[in-house]
C-alpha cells in the first residue's frame, strides 16, 4: 500500500504525470527512487524524534483534496489509485503517513541555529556579488498594434497625438487603460522593474536613455508600436544591507533547515 502510494506521489513531483504514463526509464527511476525513499521514511518514523507526532484532521483532509485536485474527474482519480493498490481509505493511511514524515522533518529542522542580523551582514559582506544591482528602469508602456501599412500610419499618428497629452503619470496612465491593447493595460501600462535585455531589442536604447518622467518617441517592435514612460531609475551598485538584510535572514535559515535535516538523515541511515 505504502510503496503504491509512494510511486503515485514520486511519479507526480518527478515527472509531473500519473504512473501509469511513464516511459520504461522513467519507470525504473520512480521504482528506484521510490524504493529508497521507502527506506529512509521507516527509520524516520522509527525514531524517537517520531514518538508522539500526531497529524490534525484538517491537515489530512487538505492535503487529500489537493491530490484529488490533481485529476480531471473522479473517475480518474479512482482508477488511478486502483492501478496503483490504493482507495480512499488506504490512501488517507498513507498520506497520514506522509505527514508525519513532514512533521518530524520538521521538529529536526526546527533545532538549526537561528541565523543572527550579524550572521546576516557577514554573508553580506563575504557575498558582494550577490547583492551588486544592475542599471533599472521602473516603466510604462502604451501598444497598439497593426495589420498592415495603412494601420501603422494611423496608429503612428495616434501615439504622436498621445505623447503630447501624457506629460505626468497620471495622464499616461489612464490613457494606457483606455488605449494600450497589451494585458499591461489593465494596469495602467505598467512594466515593472526592467533591466537590461528584458525589453525587445527595437526598445531598450531608448528606455534606458529616458530620463525619470520622460516619455520616449513613437517605437516599432515586433508586436506593434510603443510609447514608454520612464517612472522611475534605479541605478546600479551595491545594495544596502538594511534592503536586503531579511532576505538573507531568510535564504540562510532555510540554508540551515536544510542542512540540519540532511545531517540528521545522514545519521539515521548510517546507524
Amino acid at each position: 500500500m505504502q510503496h503504491g502510494y509512494l510511486e503515485l506521489k514520486l511519479s507526480w513531483e518527478l515527472f509531473k504525470k500519473a504512473p501509469e504514463t511513464l516511459s520504461d526509464p522513467e519507470r525504473n527511476r520512480l521504482g528506484e527512487v521510490a524504493a529508497k525513499q521507502n527506506g529512509i521514511e521507516q527509520r524516520i518514523l522509527a525514531s524517537p524524534q517520531a514518538a508522539n507526532v500526531i497529524v490534525p484532521a484538517a491537515t489530512l483532509a487538505t492535503r487529500l483534496g489537493e491530490v484529488r485536485q490533481r485529476y480531471a474527474s473522479e473517475d480518474d482519480y479512482l482508477q488511478d489509485l486502483e492501478r496503483n493498490g490504493l482507495n480512499a481509505a488506504t490512501l488517507g493511511d498513507a498520506v497520514e503517513r506522509d505527514l508525519r514524515v513532514e512533521a518530524v522533518l520538521e521538529k529536526v529542522a526546527a533545532s538549526a541555529p537561528t541565523v543572527s542580523a550579524v550572521d546576516a551582514e557577514i554573508y553580506y559582506r563575504l557575498h558582494p556579488e550577490a547583492f551588486d544591482r544592475p542599471e533599472a528602469r521602473r516603466l510604462s508602456h502604451i501598444l497598439i498594434t497593426f495589420d498592415n501599412p495603412q494601420q501603422k500610419v494611423k496608429v503612428l499618428k495616434q501615439l504622436e497625438a498621445l505623447r503630447s497629452t501624457v506629460e505626468n503619470s497620471d495622464k499616461f496612465a489612464a490613457a494606457a487603460l483606455r488605449h494600450s491593447q497589451c494585458p499591461t493595460a489593465m494596469e495602467k501600462g505598467l512594466l515593472g522593474v526592467v533591466k537590461r535585455g528584458q525589453l525587445y531589442k527595437e526598445l531598450e536604447p531608448a528606455a534606458f536613455a529616458l530620463e525619470a518622467g520622460e516619455v520616449s518617441a513613437v517605437l516599432e517592435s515586433p508586436i506593434g508600436l510603443h510609447i514608454l514612460r520612464c517612472d522611475e531609475i534605479l541605478p546600479s551598485g551595491l545594495l544596502p544591507f538594511a534592503e536586503v538584510r531579511e532576505k538573507i535572514i531568510e535564504r540562510l535559515t532555510d540554508k540551515r533547515r536544510r542542512e540540519a535535516q540532511r545531517e540528521w538523515i545522514r545519521q539515521l541511515v548510517a546507524r
